[in-house]
């Protein structure tokens, strides 16, 4: 304190403006601090460099593809310092193997299937007595069967089916067939012909010995066994002309083909037929006059003229 003359009593000293300005100062700077969320650091530390805002354009290399909207910037997702406490993925199921080979090898011929090696097949079941009748070239019910005789005697699975294994069995036991072990004249014995089938050229049909033999001025070319409508719907008798010939017919009334068919008598035609070939005489026709073997129907299809006569007889 200092005493002044006239009232001997002390004051304090007064302060200069400038003091009392900065003191203001820092006391406004403080407020705005506070209300502004700043957040405090700690002593000695250096301040983080502000954040830079985030910019257009496409994303970072470390972006997965895919991910991201065209135009916008993508963040790169912290790592954690410590390992992660999520199970592994559960490991993926081995992959499936594949199927195990057929120890019978490729299948070559199964039903359905028709040619000259179904017919050579034929042929050699035959040689052994595993097929009892003329090799038609159709691999049918019965063809089916007499494969699966011979595979069932030969210790194979039997499938019916003309596979490697069972094809290289069958060639070992047997010999290359013969052209008339191919194409047998006919599995049946053909009937004395009819005297109408003596002059001209003639498709001429017993009915008794169910047979057909091709013809000309008395000499037959060729047989081939055949069948027959049913009691129900059966072939006509007499003597008859090719008017029509189609190679790939098909039934308008049953909506069955029939191949290489040479109509003589309305609807009913001479043709091949892959259910006799199959089934052979445990069938029948409409009316029509069934070839079982495809070659020999194409043969006879071949030389065959619209005009050539067709004779039916008991």
């Amino acid at each position: 304190m200092i005493r002044t003359r006239r009232t001997g009593r002390g004051h304090a000293p007064r302060r200069g403006r400038g003091a009392a300005a900065a003191t203001a100062a820092v006391a406004v700077l403080a407020l705005t601090a506070v209300t502004a969320g700043c957040e405090p650091q700690a002593a000695g530390s250096t301040p983080a460099a502000p954040a830079p805002a985030p910019t257009s354009g496409t994303p970072t290399d470390d972006a997965k593809p895919g991910t991201d909207k065209p135009g916008t910037a993508t963040a790169t997702p912290p790592v954690s310092a410590e390992p992660s406490t999520k199970p592994s993925a559960k490991p993926s199921a081995p992959p499936k193997s594949a199927p195990a080979p057929d120890p019978q090898g490729k299948v070559l011929m199964a039903s359905g299937a028709q040619g000259e090696q179904v017919r050579e097949l034929q042929a050699r079941l035959r040689q052994i007595g595993h097929f009892d009748r003329s090799p038609t070239g159709y691999y049918g019910t019965v063809t089916v069967a007499s494969v699966q005789s011979f595979q069932g005697k030969r210790g194979l699975s039997r499938t019916g089916k003309a596979d490697t294994l069972t094809w290289q069995k069958l060639l070992g036991m047997t010999h290359e067939p013969t052209a008339a072990e191919l194409n047998p004249p006919t599995t049946r014995p053909v009937a004395k012909p009819d005297k109408r089938c003596m002059t001209g050229r003639v498709i001429c049909i017993s009915k008794n010995s169910r047979s057909l033999s091709w013809m000309i001025d008395g000499k037959v070319l060729s047989s081939m066994d055949v069948r027959f409508g049913s009691q129900y719907t059966p072939t006509r008798e007499g003597t008859f002309s090719v008017y029509w010939k189609s190679r790939h017919h098909v039934s308008t009334l049953y909506d069955s083909p029939m191949p290489y068919a040479m109509f003589f008598s309305g609807g009913q035609a001479v043709h091949y037929s892959s259910d006799f070939a199959a089934r052979g005489y445990n069938g029948a026709s409409h009316g029509c006059v069934n070839v079982r073997d495809e070659g020999k129907i194409a043969s006879l299809f071949a030389q065959v003229h619209n005009g050539d006569k067709v004779v039916v007889y008991s």
